[in-house]
């Protein structure tokens, strides 16, 4: 039958994404917002819009019944949760269900197999992809878990079952370190989480992280190439692109096959990565986590395969086919994604919610722009302070980088500070430059360049 009206669980850039998504397909869209966002670029763009409680998200965004009556009340009959708030709530996504209503995502009891990363490792491991050396599952007590770490050899990653976004993450160098560290890594996923259930992971140095992007209709499976992800800040993606120029085309096939090997096992429904660590100096690569959702970073593949994504997902919830085969999806060309946040990068990414003014977009060829900015808007203090995601294409990578530094200086947002300066000067490292980099360059790099970031440029 298909979704006819869509609820977007979610705010900010990746409501009015999936707005214009729909809008396209001739589904009328339902935005809910708290009252913080009363005057979003979502609530204006959307066909409908229903206050759901007061700004904080506990009260609005993350307010499961809250979320569902305004889909009783409105009549749609589907809801895409985009990433973050519900997205990876797999009681969210049986209440969807169990109302009648198609969510955009996979069932509950899928995004509970491969949202517990242990899960998920186990998984990995039974459709043949390699992982990373670890612990067995979840540990139990805490010294069970000083055994294994001896037994796995330091230093360790001591990670969340749960969650995400770098919370609950600890390395371990020695026996010492590991008894400090792993409550505290414990205490952390239980506050974040709700759980603080840790498993154990040898810790390589000087990975790259790459993620594929993956399609499944539960049926068919197809891969959509790579994303590398390495440039990261206290384990946050900053700067993203695809394809990666660190693997060769045999490491990009097994890589991409292995992916696909897993989404076929689990009989996977709708949009997902697979991220994995790559060893530069082995040529190994190894999987970490499989995430439930759209990502932040989808733009950057949509930029090098043509592929809508959105629309991709929003047709599987609607019990559609794929509407692609895995020899119809081909790389053109180079993307590069930058993050635009609410942050002052000359004072320690302090937040900088403000009022947005003088808004210039960036344009031209190959420049995108994903954002939920205008003239006058207040940027609310309750929230991620991602504003938007330039995203550029070029026929190769130079090309790109030297895109993006013109598109990095169009941007204006007034006396609003943002991240862009930052990226400005990465596209002029040489290390960046060249793809010299691993998830640990970026932070000792922001050290020894601190202070050094300006917004001269008007950005």
């Amino acid at each position: 039958m298909g979704i006819t009206k869509l609820l977007i669980a979610n705010r900010g850039e990746i409501a009015v994404r999936i707005i214009r998504a729909a809008q396209e397909m001739g589904i009328r869209t339902v935005q809910v917002y708290s009252a913080a966002d009363a005057s979003s670029l979502a609530v204006e763009m959307a066909d409908e819009a229903i206050e759901i409680g007061p700004p904080p998200a506990s009260k609005s965004y993350l307010n499961i019944d809250a979320v569902l009556d305004a889909a009783r009340q409105s009549g749609a009959d589907g809801i895409h949760p985009g990433y973050g708030f519900l997205a990876e709530n797999a009681d969210f996504a049986d209440a969807v269900e169990a109302a009648g209503i198609a969510f955009v995502g996979p069932t509950g009891d899928m995004i509970r197999a491969m949202g517990d990363k242990a899960s998920a490792r186990r998984a990995a491991q039974k459709a043949g992809v390699p992982t990373v050396p670890g612990s067995d599952g979840v540990i139990g007590d805490l010294s069970e878990a000083a055994r294994i770490a001896d037994e796995i050899g330091y230093p360790v990653m001591i990670k969340a079952t749960a969650g995400g976004g770098g919370r609950g993450i600890r390395v371990a160098e020695n026996a010492r370190d590991f008894a400090n560290l792993a409550p505290q890594a414990a205490a952390e996923a239980k506050s974040a989480f709700g759980d603080g259930g840790l498993y154990l992971e040898k810790l390589i140095a000087r990975a790259r992280h790459i993620e594929v992007q993956i399609l499944g209709d539960g049926t068919n499976f197809v891969h959509c190439y790579e994303r590398e992800c390495s440039l990261q800040r206290r384990r946050q993606k900053v700067w993203e692109e695809a394809p990666s120029m660190a693997l060769s085309d045999r490491l990009r096939a097994d890589l991409c096959k292995s992916a696909v090997a897993l989404a076929q096992a689990v009989g996977y429904r709708g949009a997902g990565t697979v991220e994995y660590l790559f060893d530069d100096e082995t040529g190994a690569f190894y999987f970490i986590e499989m995430n439930t959702r759209i990502q932040v970073e989808h733009p950057v593949t949509e930029s090098v395969t043509g592929l809508d994504l959105l629309t991709e997902m929003i047709a599987i919830a609607g019990s559609a086919p794929l509407s692609v085969g895995q020899d119809d999806i081909q790389l053109r060309g180079h993307a590069i994604e930058v993050r635009i946040n609410a942050e002052d990068p000359a004072n320690n990414f302090a937040p900088f919610p403000g009022i947005v003014d003088n808004f210039r977009a960036p344009g031209g060829p190959g420049v995108r722009f994903d954002h939920m900015l205008y003239d006058g808007y207040q940027i609310p203090p309750f929230y991620d302070s991602l504003l938007g995601k330039l995203i550029v294409t070029a026929h190769d990578r130079p090309a790109a980088i030297t895109r993006l530094k013109r598109a990095v200086g169009e941007l204006r947002t007034g006396a609003l500070k943002t991240t862009a300066p930052l990226f400005l000067a990465l596209a002029e490292d040489a290390d960046v430059q060249a793809g010299n980099y691993h998830t640990k360059w970026l932070e000792p790099w922001l050290a020894e360049h601190a202070g050094t970031f300006s917004d001269e440029e008007g950005t």
